[in-house]
Protein backbone atom coordinates (compact mmCIF):
# COMPACT_ATOMS: atom_id res chain seq x y z
CA UNK A 1 0.00 0.00 0.00
CA UNK A 2 1.27 3.36 -0.61
CA UNK A 3 2.48 5.60 1.98
CA UNK A 4 1.84 8.90 0.12
CA UNK A 5 -1.48 9.88 -0.48
CA UNK A 6 -2.04 12.15 -3.29
CA UNK A 7 -5.06 14.75 -3.84
CA UNK A 8 -3.99 16.59 -7.38
CA UNK A 9 -5.74 20.34 -7.52
CA UNK A 10 -5.31 22.44 -10.85
CA UNK A 11 -7.80 24.05 -12.76
CA UNK A 12 -6.38 22.47 -16.04
CA UNK A 13 -7.35 19.07 -16.85
CA UNK A 14 -4.59 18.49 -18.81
CA UNK A 15 -1.80 19.32 -15.72
CA UNK A 16 -4.26 16.92 -14.02
CA UNK A 17 -4.55 13.82 -15.94
CA UNK A 18 -0.64 14.58 -16.92
CA UNK A 19 0.88 14.29 -13.83
CA UNK A 20 -2.04 11.12 -12.70
CA UNK A 21 0.47 9.39 -15.66
CA UNK A 22 3.94 10.68 -14.59
CA UNK A 23 3.32 9.35 -11.18
CA UNK A 24 1.22 6.19 -11.81
CA UNK A 25 4.33 3.57 -11.46
CA UNK A 26 5.43 5.14 -8.13
CA UNK A 27 4.98 2.49 -5.68
CA UNK A 28 4.96 4.90 -3.11
CA UNK A 29 2.42 7.46 -4.14
CA UNK A 30 -0.99 6.55 -4.90
CA UNK A 31 -3.17 8.95 -6.44
CA UNK A 32 -6.63 9.14 -4.77
CA UNK A 33 -8.01 11.82 -6.30
CA UNK A 34 -8.69 14.84 -8.35
CA UNK A 35 -10.25 18.88 -8.06
CA UNK A 36 -10.15 21.72 -10.37
CA UNK A 37 -10.14 24.40 -7.57
CA UNK A 38 -9.89 25.30 -4.29
CA UNK A 39 -13.53 24.97 -3.16
CA UNK A 40 -13.90 21.45 -4.76
CA UNK A 41 -10.57 20.54 -2.92
CA UNK A 42 -11.88 21.18 0.49
CA UNK A 43 -15.34 19.19 -0.19
CA UNK A 44 -13.19 16.21 -1.37
CA UNK A 45 -10.63 15.76 1.28
CA UNK A 46 -13.15 14.44 3.93
CA UNK A 47 -13.94 11.39 1.79
CA UNK A 48 -10.49 11.16 -0.17
CA UNK A 49 -8.40 11.26 2.81
CA UNK A 50 -4.84 12.59 1.37
CA UNK A 51 -2.18 13.02 3.35
CA UNK A 52 -0.54 15.46 1.00
CA UNK A 53 -1.96 17.66 -1.78
CA UNK A 54 -0.08 19.17 -4.59
CA UNK A 55 -1.78 22.41 -5.14
CA UNK A 56 -1.33 25.30 -8.10
CA UNK A 57 -2.01 28.56 -7.01
CA UNK A 58 -3.58 30.59 -10.11
CA UNK A 59 -6.98 28.76 -9.76
CA UNK A 60 -10.66 30.51 -10.49
CA UNK A 61 -12.97 30.97 -7.17
CA UNK A 62 -10.21 30.37 -4.78
CA UNK A 63 -6.66 30.69 -5.43
CA UNK A 64 -4.17 27.68 -3.85
CA UNK A 65 -2.65 30.07 -1.10
CA UNK A 66 -5.88 31.00 0.17
CA UNK A 67 -6.59 27.52 -0.19
CA UNK A 68 -2.99 26.29 1.70
CA UNK A 69 -4.09 28.76 4.94
CA UNK A 70 -7.27 27.10 4.98
CA UNK A 71 -6.29 23.23 4.90
CA UNK A 72 -3.36 24.64 7.45
CA UNK A 73 -5.80 25.02 10.12
CA UNK A 74 -8.63 22.71 8.96
CA UNK A 75 -6.60 19.89 8.02
CA UNK A 76 -3.05 20.33 9.97
CA UNK A 77 -1.90 17.14 9.35
CA UNK A 78 -1.90 17.05 5.55
CA UNK A 79 1.05 18.41 3.48
CA UNK A 80 0.54 21.04 1.09
CA UNK A 81 3.12 21.21 -1.79
CA UNK A 82 2.81 23.99 -4.74
CA UNK A 83 3.58 22.96 -7.87
CA UNK A 84 3.14 26.33 -10.11
CA UNK A 85 4.91 28.47 -12.91
CA UNK A 86 4.98 31.23 -10.56
CA UNK A 87 8.78 32.26 -10.17
CA UNK A 88 7.52 35.26 -8.79
CA UNK A 89 8.72 36.01 -5.05
CA UNK A 90 5.67 37.28 -4.07
CA UNK A 91 3.78 33.70 -4.50
CA UNK A 92 6.57 32.24 -2.91
CA UNK A 93 6.53 34.45 0.03
CA UNK A 94 2.51 34.45 0.14
CA UNK A 95 2.51 30.77 -0.07
CA UNK A 96 5.19 30.43 2.68
CA UNK A 97 2.92 32.71 4.90
CA UNK A 98 0.32 30.28 4.44
CA UNK A 99 1.99 27.57 5.96
CA UNK A 100 3.05 25.31 2.62
CA UNK A 101 5.16 22.49 2.95
CA UNK A 102 7.23 23.44 -0.06
CA UNK A 103 6.94 25.05 -3.14
CA UNK A 104 8.38 23.81 -6.53
CA UNK A 105 8.07 24.85 -10.15
CA UNK A 106 6.40 23.23 -13.12
CA UNK A 107 9.24 22.81 -15.07
CA UNK A 108 10.23 20.45 -12.30
CA UNK A 109 11.19 16.99 -13.68
CA UNK A 110 9.62 14.03 -12.47
CA UNK A 111 12.70 13.32 -10.38
CA UNK A 112 12.63 16.27 -8.06
CA UNK A 113 8.58 15.90 -7.95
CA UNK A 114 8.71 12.84 -6.48
CA UNK A 115 11.75 13.62 -4.10
CA UNK A 116 9.36 17.04 -2.99
CA UNK A 117 6.53 14.89 -2.14
CA UNK A 118 8.76 12.60 -0.06
CA UNK A 119 10.60 15.06 1.77
CA UNK A 120 7.65 16.98 2.96
CA UNK A 121 5.58 13.59 3.55
CA UNK A 122 8.53 13.19 6.40
CA UNK A 123 7.79 16.71 8.19
CA UNK A 124 9.99 18.90 6.40
CA UNK A 125 9.69 21.40 4.12
CA UNK A 126 11.29 21.72 0.33
CA UNK A 127 12.37 24.51 -1.49
CA UNK A 128 14.65 23.80 -4.24
CA UNK A 129 18.22 25.74 -4.77
CA UNK A 130 16.40 28.05 -7.53
CA UNK A 131 13.39 29.04 -5.60
CA UNK A 132 15.45 29.54 -2.31
CA UNK A 133 17.68 31.41 -4.87
CA UNK A 134 14.36 33.79 -5.76
CA UNK A 135 14.03 34.22 -2.18
CA UNK A 136 17.62 35.22 -1.48
CA UNK A 137 17.95 38.06 -4.57
CA UNK A 138 14.72 39.23 -3.36
CA UNK A 139 15.39 39.76 -0.03
CA UNK A 140 19.05 41.46 -0.58
CA UNK A 141 17.15 43.74 -3.28
CA UNK A 142 13.92 44.83 -1.25
CA UNK A 143 13.65 48.17 -0.72
CA UNK A 144 17.75 48.33 0.10
CA UNK A 145 18.08 45.73 1.86
CA UNK A 146 21.69 44.58 2.09
CA UNK A 147 23.10 41.75 3.57
CA UNK A 148 24.61 42.10 6.71
CA UNK A 149 27.94 40.46 7.44
CA UNK A 150 28.03 40.71 11.13
CA UNK A 151 24.78 41.19 13.21
CA UNK A 152 22.83 39.65 16.38
CA UNK A 153 19.93 38.98 14.69
CA UNK A 154 19.46 35.82 13.79
CA UNK A 155 23.11 33.94 12.47
CA UNK A 156 24.35 35.82 15.65
CA UNK A 157 21.98 33.50 17.91
CA UNK A 158 23.36 30.11 15.54
CA UNK A 159 26.30 28.14 16.41
CA UNK A 160 28.68 27.58 13.54
CA UNK A 161 27.66 23.79 13.03
CA UNK A 162 23.92 25.41 12.55
CA UNK A 163 25.03 27.87 10.56
CA UNK A 164 26.44 25.41 8.30
CA UNK A 165 23.17 23.60 8.15
CA UNK A 166 21.45 25.87 7.63
CA UNK A 167 22.72 26.91 4.50
CA UNK A 168 22.13 23.63 3.04
CA UNK A 169 18.86 24.28 3.90
CA UNK A 170 18.75 26.99 1.32
CA UNK A 171 20.27 24.98 -1.06
CA UNK A 172 17.28 22.87 -0.48
CA UNK A 173 18.74 19.74 0.65
CA UNK A 174 16.90 17.58 2.77
CA UNK A 175 17.85 16.63 6.43
CA UNK A 176 19.54 12.88 4.78
CA UNK A 177 21.52 14.84 2.33
CA UNK A 178 22.70 17.28 4.66
CA UNK A 179 23.35 14.47 7.15
CA UNK A 180 25.65 12.64 4.52
CA UNK A 181 27.91 15.74 3.74
CA UNK A 182 28.16 16.74 6.99
CA UNK A 183 29.10 12.87 8.14
CA UNK A 184 26.39 13.58 10.95
CA UNK A 185 23.07 11.33 12.02
CA UNK A 186 19.47 12.28 10.45
CA UNK A 187 18.28 13.05 14.09
CA UNK A 188 21.25 15.30 14.71
CA UNK A 189 20.53 17.27 11.83
CA UNK A 190 16.62 17.46 12.56
CA UNK A 191 17.62 18.53 16.26
CA UNK A 192 19.41 21.15 14.71
CA UNK A 193 16.94 22.29 12.96
CA UNK A 194 14.56 22.05 16.29
CA UNK A 195 17.07 24.47 17.84
CA UNK A 196 17.46 27.23 15.42
CA UNK A 197 13.75 27.69 15.37
CA UNK A 198 13.92 27.76 19.44
CA UNK A 199 16.32 29.93 19.46
CA UNK A 200 15.29 32.10 16.72
CA UNK A 201 11.55 32.12 17.95
CA UNK A 202 10.81 31.33 14.71
CA UNK A 203 7.99 29.23 13.24
CA UNK A 204 9.45 27.90 10.13
CA UNK A 205 12.90 27.18 8.54
CA UNK A 206 11.49 28.64 4.94
CA UNK A 207 10.80 32.01 7.52
CA UNK A 208 14.51 31.18 8.95
CA UNK A 209 16.43 31.05 5.82
CA UNK A 210 14.35 34.07 4.62
CA UNK A 211 15.74 36.39 7.76
CA UNK A 212 19.30 35.13 7.38
CA UNK A 213 19.55 35.87 3.49
CA UNK A 214 19.11 39.40 4.77
CA UNK A 215 21.96 38.72 6.93
CA UNK A 216 24.43 37.45 4.93
CA UNK A 217 23.53 33.71 5.26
Amino acid sequence: MADIKVLLVDDHEVVRKGMSFLLEDEPSLEIVGEASGGKEALEKIPELKPNLILLDINMPEMNGIETAAIISKRFPKIKVLIFSMHNDPDYILKSIESKVDGYILKDADKEEIVKAMHVVHNGEKYFPPEVSAILVSAMQSNAGIKPMHSNQKVLGVLSKKEVEVLKFIADGKSSKDIAEKLGLSIRTVSNHRANMLKKTNLNNTAELVRIASTEGL
